[in-house]
């Protein structure tokens, strides 16, 4: 698989839910960055399907997002590029990256290794 990516990654653990046209599976996001990230999950998803999901959030809110399945494992998850972020998304998915990174190193719930390419 080609590595098209063009912002840095980050490992992290992340609680997240996300909706199929039938019901609502748990994950959680391993892989993030500002274009991007990887769910943990054993829900079937198509490539090319939109994907909206939620990521829990340190401070126990949540973050919606909406992403297009890039590429899937059965049984391990999938990619997914974020689509159509509005202002107040970035915003939020940027501190947490920056959140991310700062509290990288600490005995958080929330830890953050930059990916090596």
């Amino acid at each position: 698989m080609d590595d098209r990516r063009s912002k840095p990654r980050l490992r992290v653990s992340l609680d997240a839910m996300w909706d199929s046209s039938t019901e609502a599976h748990s994950a959680r996001v391993t892989d993030l960055s500002e274009g991007g990230c990887f769910l943990d999950s054993v829900g079937e998803v198509r490539l090319g399907e939109i994907v909206g999901f939620r990521i829990l959030l340190p401070d126990d809110d949540w973050l919606y997002l909406e992403g297009e399945v890039r590429h899937y494992s059965a049984g391990r998850g999938f990619g997914v590029q974020f689509v159509e972020l509005n202002e107040e998304q970035t915003d939020k998915l940027l501190a947490l990256i920056k959140s991310a990174v700062t509290s990288s190193g600490e005995s958080s719930p929330m830890s953050a290794d930059l990916v090596e390419e």
